[in-house]
């Protein structure tokens, strides 16, 4: 069976300034998201389903369809602020998505699968894709779930703190707790004592430079959808006066480690991750994803 790739590409870009997930980073004007769909497609995803506001939709379907025609099978799924909320919670007045996990929760009707989740606007490489791609083909047990884990200390931006999920692994290389830590950098006071640490109100904690965190490369059994409904629909409920806040993928991970409904597979990767943040992180990926094209890990256009 071959598995499916989530797209998550409904954000609002709003420290980037703009719509990242279809700016050009390529030397041919590819987007980032480009390169996952190549590298999917070549690790055996037989489908992708890209999570998108209603009015991105028509821009999509421009960009991505002619490429991806006899190569993949593509559909949409919109994520709208008032998707899988309770209709007695009443008229939804938030003007932001409600988050990852939300938006994983609306591609439910068009995903069938064993599927991965990604992010749009990161890069994650070729091995990742494969990794995780053989897992979603092989393992039959319904309640085991998988991520790729990225060593902190290639995850960061030189131009600001990032949000990273901060894992911690048992012995049997199964996840124990995941959480979302929304301010970490490099903590730049000593030119010699140089060190990674995330904010969390008014406390600062040091990370080793190789604890895994996730990228929201996440891979999962179709069996999760009646689980992460019911756990969305007790957070809108908590949450319906609350605009800002978001219902994260890793909340609905730790919620079926804690609840032992689910476990977590880590497959830990030493690449180094890149991706878009702010605007000034541009060059830095043009200049990545020009290199990999010159070193042959790419041909010089993906699409022929």
């Amino acid at each position: 069976m071959q598995p499916t790739l989530l797209i998550l590409a409904a954000g609002m870009g709003s420290r980037y300034g703009g719509v990242k997930q279809l700016d050009q980073f390529g030397p041919h004007g590819e987007t980032i998201i480009d390169y996952s769909l190549y590298d999917a497609i070549r690790a055996g995803f037989g489908k992708v389903v890209f999570i998108i506001r209603e009015e991105l939709r028509a821009d999509f379907e421009e960009i991505f369809l002619p490429k991806l025609q006899g190569k993949i099978e593509v559909d949409f799924a919109i994520q709208a602020l008032d998707s899988y909320v309770p209709e007695e919670l009443g008229a939804v007045t938030r003007t932001k998505p409600w988050g990852t996990g939300h938006a994983m929760l609306c591609a439910k009707e068009q995903t069938q699968t064993p599927f991965a989740v990604i992010n749009a606007d990161d890069f994650y490489g070729q091995e990742a894709f494969q990794v995780l791609g053989d897992f979603l083909r092989t393992d039959t047990d319904d309640r085991l779930h998988a991520m790729v884990g990225y060593e902190v200390r290639n995850t960061l931006s030189e131009n600001g703190s990032v949000s990273r999920g901060v894992c911690t692994v048992g012995p049997n290389g199964n996840l124990l707790s995941v959480i979302e830590r929304t301010k970490i950098y490099e903590d730049e006071t000593g030119e010699t004592d140089r060190k990674i640490v995330f904010e969390e109100g008014e406390g600062i904690t040091e990370l080793a430079p190789d604890t895994p965190v996730s990228m929201n490369f996440w891979g999962f059994k179709p069996s999760v959808f009646p689980l992460l409904e019911k756990q969305f629909e007790s957070y809108a409920i908590a949450n319906i006066d609350s605009p800002k806040a978001e219902f994260y993928i890793p909340t609905v991970m730790s919620t079926l480690i804690q609840t032992d409904t689910g476990h977590c597979k880590v497959f830990r990767s030493r690449s180094a991750w890149f991706g878009v943040t702010y605007p000034e992180d541009k060059p830095t990926v043009q200049a990545a994803l020009a290199k990999l094209h010159e070193d042959g890990a790419y041909p010089a256009g993906l699409w022929g």
